[in-house]
């Protein structure tokens, strides 16, 4: 028979050889099963179900153990360790880890995995039939994906990055009890940084579409989130000497990005909130506190007081 690493066969113990292990029948050629990968007490004779791979040196050899995939299956795999030059090594089950080749990544290397992150992928062999992993694309995980139904509209979920693109990134939202996940997107106006691939992270369901695909966000919807803005901006005017910042409508975005973490759009409506609430005020491109009545009474008084 055939012996392909990556399948999963029934093979006879041929002999056991001390101090390496038991040596497998696969027809034409012998594979070994090391004492370190038995999961129970075997004896020559009978048949036993391993996982067939290729050792350090390049060599087939079987596991009794289980891995998380097999060959041409998809999987979502750890991250266990990362290589500048070689990849990923993602771990697969049988105390060793798959390779998940460089050129497999995106070309930014702010886009790749770190350690920890969870990646979908594809058991394939190389050019010399060992044993590697393939991202896995929109082709393999949509048939997969379910429908997202329309109560998920405005829930927050997590989600799983599994292509990051400058446009936008493409996210598995997790199904929970639901099944594997569905499609999603955040467009590259509704994320505050590029995010990585693997790397998991909350969302809102801006919009469950009629191909059951889900168009996602990474901030609280506008009113929400004006809200949270403005209470950002007027905690930020009270610890200011004086109730006032060099900030306003006509400061530029960067300045603006830099100092509150949010968009020109989003500090104007917060700003708006406050003014309407007369919080607030504009005078030649600051903006201040406005002071109660009774407050500004008391202050010009005791100025008055120290005059006299």
């Amino acid at each position: 028979m055939s012996l392909i690493a990556g399948t999963i066969v029934s093979l006879p113990i041929d002999r056991e050889v001390s101090p390496y292990g038991y040596f497998l029948s696969g027809g034409e050629q012998d594979v070994l099963l090391h004492y370190s990968e038995l999961t129970r007490k075997v004896k020559p004779g009978e048949a036993v179900e391993v996982f067939l791979f290729y050792d350090t040196e390049d060599r087939l050899a079987a596991t009794m153990k289980k891995p998380y995939l097999t060959l041409g299956e998809l999987a979502l795999l750890e991250v266990a360790d990362v290589h500048p030059r070689l990849g990923c090594f993602l771990e697969m089950g049988l105390g060793r880890q798959l390779l998940l080749p460089i050129r497999e990544l995106p070309e930014l290397k702010e886009l790749h995995p770190q350690v920890g992150d969870h990646v979908y992928v594809i058991m394939e062999h190389d050019k010399q039939g060992r044993l590697k992993a393939k991202l896995a694309g929109e082709q393999e995980l949509a048939p997969l994906a379910f429908h997202a139904p329309s109560s998920w509209n405005n829930q927050w979920l997590e989600a799983i990055v599994y292509k990051p693109l400058q446009m936008g990134t493409f996210v598995i939202v997790q199904g929970g009890v639901l099944g594997f996940g569905a499609i999603g997107m955040i467009h590259a106006t509704e994320r505050h940084r590029l995010l990585r691939l693997g790397e998991q992270i909350s969302v809102r369901v801006a919009h469950v579409r009629e191909d059951g695909r889900v168009n996602l966000a990474m901030a609280p919807r506008k009113e929400i989130g004006m809200g949270e803005d403005a209470e950002r901006i007027y905690a930020y005017l009270t610890s200011r000497s004086g109730g006032g910042m060099p900030y306003s409508d006509a400061t530029p975005p960067d300045l603006i990005k830099q100092r509150f973490g949010i968009s020109k759009a989003a500090f104007k409506r917060a700003l708006g909130k406050l003014m309407k609430e007369g919080k607030v005020e504009q005078k030649e491109n600051w903006t201040y506190l406005v002071q109660p009545a009774d407050e500004a009474v008391n202050k010009q008084a005791d100025t008055d007081q120290d005059k006299k």
